[in-house]
């Protein structure tokens, strides 16, 4: 087992006992009570020290009784911001957005348990023998929220709006290029794009220049846009429009009521919808902080919540009204290195040999000096471990667990930076660059539950352990919103950052770190690296043995090169009231939004 530094020890020490002592209104004998109880019945289960494994927990919740006709549900969003507000696919960048646009928005594809798509959504495909052209035909019966049917021309209208080059969202990148006659009219050199054709008012085609596995993962677009009410708005101002902000339509299950803009959305049941009437009469979601988590869910403020935040498990296990329930998470949290610049002009990502970071050494002892599998166990009960390659555990066949990368080893470390040449040259306990000038490292880091100031504190100090003086930017830790605009507009103040990545649920990852990716935040590119990101979505790559070398090159290539480190891989656990019945977090599951359902009008409180 590795060693942990005294400092990080008694962080952790503070850290547990400030969140054993944040269990609600129960006094502290039968906390600790509860407490201790769990500790041993997991220990039995061979989990040790309060030590949590997510293989443990089901995905789908036991059902209880029947649905009852009029029920209503609360669904909290655990954030410690607001919400942006951008509630439409094609605009959102915001996580938290998304959570609040599922309840009223689909996309038009099903998808198996391989995240493939399939025939069982609001769409249909075909396609054609060479694999380029697919025919994409919605069913009947799908409409939008007032009423107008989806349409072919909504799909196309999608396509138009993220190509377009007043377009401001994120979305643009591989994917769109790949269509015939994308390239042209983002560049402005075309005013329609040649490869999408509208059959009829439920058809179009589309066709690409090249094919592969992703194309059935998200190569196509899965989201319309309704045209009969963004169709007269100005691109770049839509994303502002009352369609997006104020009175947002889909064709969910549920309607948009009300919104109180960044804390809550309130929604009614879409009788029309294209799978049949849903279960309950009205869904409130809303933004409940993760300080307030555990009492939300013990008074039934809120049903169910869309992730439960790990490190406060510890105090929530024994919850009587919640079953809880978890899986492996297709996210990962990093420290990425700020490498280049966004040219909007050309639409891609620049490399700065004399970016800060530029050394790879300089990164690679940075990787070493951190403790991730300490982190994960201390303080997040083992629900998150060390990360090692950027393409994660999620991706089971992918997942190369073989590549070595480095682990802490501060030794190491201070070894890789005395061959570099930083030295601490003036006698300050800092080291300072080969070229004798002063290193100050700024490290961005946001806001976010407990753990979030302790663990930024921990990263600073074991950077400081082997040498380098880091600091976070602005002196604290920035708002999320506010931390992602920075991060998107290459804010010179960022040499480092913490961030996280939900990669969805296709593994080709060049939609995060691709050429083209706005969403590419290192800005870190290479040719080898492209090349990777071709072949790995070829038609070569439908062979899976040859996808899979691909994608380990790709993440040896990532490991040698160090762009930015994984620093945890996770799990997601969301605790479910005891009424709710009809859920589940399992791709496998025929369960959807539609068929959640209550047992009783109140939510259980806890005893």
């Amino acid at each position: 087992m590795k060693k942990t530094s005294k400092w990080l020890l008694a962080l952790m020490l503070v850290l547990l006992l400030a969140l054993a002592a944040c269990g609600g209104d129960s006094d502290s004998d039968s906390s600790d009570k509860g407490t201790e109880d769990k500790k041993s019945e997991k220990t039995a289960e061979g989990n040790k020290d309060g030590i949590f494994s997510i293989e443990d927990f089901s995905m789908t919740k036991t059902n209880e009784g029947e649905a009852i006709e009029g029920g209503e549900l609360t669904y909290g969003v655990v954030a410690s911001s607001a919400f942006a507000g951008t509630l439409n696919y094609n605009f959102y960048s915001d996580a938290y957005d998304y959570e609040f646009i599922a309840w009223f928005d689909e996309p038009l594809f099903d998808s198996d348990i391989n995240y493939t798509y399939t025939n069982d959504g609001a769409a249909e495909y075909e396609v054609s023998e060479d694999g380029l052209t697919f025919t994409l035909t919605i069913k009947d019966g799908v409409n939008w929220h007032d009423g107008e049917p989806v349409t072919a021309e909504d799909w196309a209208f999608a396509y138009e709006v993220i190509g377009h080059p007043d377009y401001v969202g994120i979305r643009y990148g591989s994917d769109f290029e790949n269509v015939v006659g994308m390239a042209e009219y983002h560049a402005g050199e075309a005013d329609t794009i040649s490869g999408i054709e509208i059959v009829d008012e439920k058809t179009l085609k589309i066709t690409h220049k090249t094919t592969g596995p992703s194309m059935l993962a998200g190569g196509i677009w899965p989201y319309a846009l309704p045209k009969h009410l963004l169709g007269e708005t100005p691109v770049a101002e839509m994303p502002e429009s009352k369609w997006v902000r104020e009175t947002p339509i889909g064709m969910g299950p549920y309607k948009v009521e009300s919104i109180v803009p960044g804390e809550s959305v309130t929604y009614v049941k879409n009788e029309d919808y294209w799978r049949g009437e849903p279960q309950l009469d009205k869904v409130t979601a809303k933004i409940i902080s993760p300080s307030t988590v555990i009492n939300a869910l013990e008074t039934g403020e809120v049903d169910m919540v869309d992730s439960f935040p790990t490190d406060q498990f510890v105090d929530a296990a024994d919850m009587s009204n919640v079953e809880w329930l978890g899986m492996i998470d297709n996210a990962y949290t990093y420290i990425g290195f700020k490498l280049g610049k966004w040219d909007a002009d050309k639409g891609e990502n620049v490399l700065d040999p004399d970016a800060k970071m530029a050394d790879v050494n300089l990164r690679k002892a940075m990787w070493h000096a951190v403790d991730n599998d300490a982190i994960g166990e201390r303080f997040y009960n083992g629900f998150r471990w060390s990360g090692t390659t950027l393409i994660i555990p999620f991706f089971s066949e992918f997942h190369d667990s073989s590549i070595e990368t480095p682990t802490y080893d501060p030794e190491e470390a201070k070894r890789i930076l005395d061959e570099a040449g930083y030295e601490d040259k003036d006698g300050d306990g800092f080291r300072e660059t080969p070229e004798g000038e002063e290193l100050v490292i700024n490290f961005a880091s946001m806001e976010g539950g407990d753990t979030a100031e302790p663990l930024a504190n921990y990263y600073i100090q074991a950077w400081g352990d082997v040498g380098l003086k880091v600091e976070l930017v602005d002196g604290r830790l920035l708002e999320f919103n506010s931390f992602y605009d920075r991060l998107e507009a290459d804010d010179s103040a960022f040499d480092i950052y913490q961030g996280a990545w939900g990669t969805g649920t296709d593994v080709n990852p060049e939609g995060i770190h691709g050429l083209n990716s706005f969403a590419n935040y290192t800005r870190y590119t290479n040719e080898e690296l492209d090349q990777l990101h071709l072949d790995g979505n070829s038609n070569e790559a439908f062979d899976l043995d040859y996808r899979k070398q691909v994608y380990s090159d790709w993440q040896q290539h990532m490991a040698d090169n160090i762009p930015l480190f994984p620093t945890l891989y996770r799990s997601v656990l969301v605790g479910v009231n005891n009424r709710v019945i009809n859920y589940s977090m399992d791709p496998a599951s025929d369960l959807r939004r539609y068929d959640i359902g209550v047992t009783q009008e109140a939510p259980v409180v806890a005893e």
